[in-house]
């Protein structure tokens, strides 16, 4: 019974979640005024109680996706915002989107909040489809 119920929650709670798309030449457009050197650290509390994390951000405030429906709007920028890269070759990778940045036609992201080295690259001529969601994860930005 238990199992049951756990399931069902399970199966409501990703349902629940919303998935945007963008396409690679507008992520491209949209963060190439985000490199490297407009990156900054930002402080995230967690919802463990590990304390707080430090990390590289991109300033990206927003950005525009299509939801499921085909109707363009804007998303803000979230320590909690996750986003799913899928190759060209099939494969899929998952970035957290405070992360990303655009540097010389190569994505770069960090995949955990908790290992700070652990990040992927991904020439973005080699990526096909990009979904956003927001994962539900209780981060937020401290002010510093």
């Amino acid at each position: 019974m238990k199992l049951k119920i756990l399931s069902a929650c399970t199966i409501l709670y990703l349902l629940s979640c919303k998935t945007y798309t963008v396409t690679p030449e507008s992520f491209k457009k949209q963060l190439a005024a985000t490199g490297v050197d407009q990156a900054k650290e930002v402080v995230v509390s967690t919802p463990f109680s590990l304390g707080p994390i430090r990390y590289r951000a991109n300033q990206i405030k927003a950005i525009e996706v299509t939801d499921k429906q085909g109707h363009s709007l804007t998303i803000p920028n979230a320590p909690s915002l996750e986003m799913r890269v899928t190759h060209k070759n099939g494969k899929k990778y998952h970035f957290y989107f405070d992360t990303v940045i655009l540097e010389n036609d190569t994505l770069k992201g960090g995949r955990s909040r908790f290992i700070p080295d652990l990040s992927r690259s991904i020439p973005i001529d080699s990526i096909v489809y990009i979904e956003l969601q927001e994962g539900g994860k209780k981060f937020s930005y401290q002010n510093s």
